[in-house]
């Protein structure tokens, strides 16, 4: 029977690095056997370095969890009393994390941020499933060294740096379908970008955040977060962040049913949105007219207006081929809108483009949304 204590090894007989892998192989197996939320990844980090220190004893509940993720049983209750981490030990790894840290430079953070944008070029073609891991180990590394390194020019850099990859991980979690997970990416985001004091990335990461809440529901909730980044960045920000706050804010306000407002805002999103030559140096967003037309067809689409099918079926035929994740979302709202006319063929024959596309990129987020659409168009073709 395992302990505890065992975990480092199992770990490293699979190839599992971080502890980011585990806390995802739980996550799952608790998935798979019905359990509710676990706690938060900084929790749980904080509980399996207990564990496997030999401070904490395992509980039924995560002997079983832990049981399901390796295939062996796993004893609970007491730690075992030889194994609490040796005198001195923690100062030596705070002095080892030092030295690493200090070793952070712009070269170091530029790479670390092309590294993010790389994985930003991937998911939006693959879809999440096939990177958050590495998109989580990656906002790991980052985050140890932020954590250790001291402060000036280079923390804050980093904290920039660290709060894009959050938010990217955080958006990969929401889309296979953990609001819970993409929360509390969003929470390290935040904190990191706090400390950096770039107004942008502050107002970007806030109003992302929004999309967990818009996920379960709290509509509301959702346009208030989204406000709140907007009108706290002001004037800070530069002119395609002002559209897609606008942009988002719309979404939200279009999915509580409040349509002259959802309309003002996507007015003011056109109103800010920069010419084509513009170069505002936000790598994390991807605006254009295609993409605010995609959006205001999503408004639209929601609302029950007729008219978003012309505004969508444009977008279709202008998206670039390699957002793939994005025209599955795109072609859902084709199916809404087209459904909305009483058009059921073309709407199913849309939904199950999109559900093609939503398969492909593992897009549990689209899934759900073209599921229930299949449904309703059914529904309504049988009456």
């Amino acid at each position: 029977m395992m302990d505890a204590t065992d975990l480092p090894r199992l770990c490293e007989q699979r190839g599992w690095t971080t502890r980011s892998r585990l806390i995802l192989e739980l996550r799952a197996a608790a998935r798979r056997k019905g359990r509710g939320l676990l706690p938060d990844d900084a929790s749980l980090k904080r509980m399996i370095r207990e564990w496997t220190h030999g401070r904490r004893g395992l509980s039924p509940e995560y002997a079983d969890l832990f049981a399901e993720v390796f295939g062996v049983p796993f004893a609970t209750g007491k730690p075992r009393a030889e194994a609490p981490t040796p005198s001195g030990v923690d100062g030596m790894d705070l002095a080892a994390r030092l030295a690493t840290a200090a070793t952070v430079d712009a070269p170091l953070i530029t790479l670390l941020e092309a590294q993010t944008q790389s994985f930003r070029a991937l998911d939006r073609q693959l879809g999440a499933a096939q990177l958050l891991q590495q998109t989580e180990a990656h906002v790991d590394q980052m985050t140890e060294l932020w954590r250790y390194t001291l402060p000036g020019p280079h923390r804050a850099a980093l904290a920039a740096a660290v709060a894009e990859a959050a938010a990217l991980a955080g958006w990969q979690a929401l889309d296979l379908g953990d609001p819970h997970k993409a929360w509390s990416l969003h929470e390290t985001a935040k904190s990191a970008a706090r400390e950096s004091e770039v107004p942008a990335i502050v107002a970007h990461v806030t109003a992302q955040q929004a999309y967990a809440l818009l996920d379960l529901g709290r509509v509301d909730d959702a346009a208030a977060l989204i406000q709140h980044a907007r009108l706290t960045a002001g004037g800070l920000v530069p002119a395609m962040l002002r559209s897609w706050l606008w942009a988002a804010e719309a979404e939200a306000l279009a999915a509580s049913g409040a349509a002259n407002q959802a309309q003002e805002a996507l007015d003011e999103a056109s109103r800010a949105l920069p010419g084509q030559d513009s170069d505002d140096g936000l790598p994390f967003l991807f605006l254009d007219d295609v993409h605010l037309a995609r959006w205001r067809g999503h408004c639209l689409a929601r609302l029950g207006k007729a008219e978003a099918v012309q505004e969508l079926t444009n977008a279709v035929n202008r998206l670039d081929p390699t957002f793939t994740r994005a025209a599955a979302g795109l072609r859902c709202d084709l199916a809404l809108a087209y459904s909305v006319r009483g058009q059921h063929e073309e709407a199913r024959a849309e939904a199950r483009v999109a559900e093609a596309l939503a398969t492909r990129t593992a897009s549990t987020r689209q899934r759900r949304r073209i599921t229930r659409l299949l449904a309703s168009a059914e529904g309504q073709s049988g009456r």
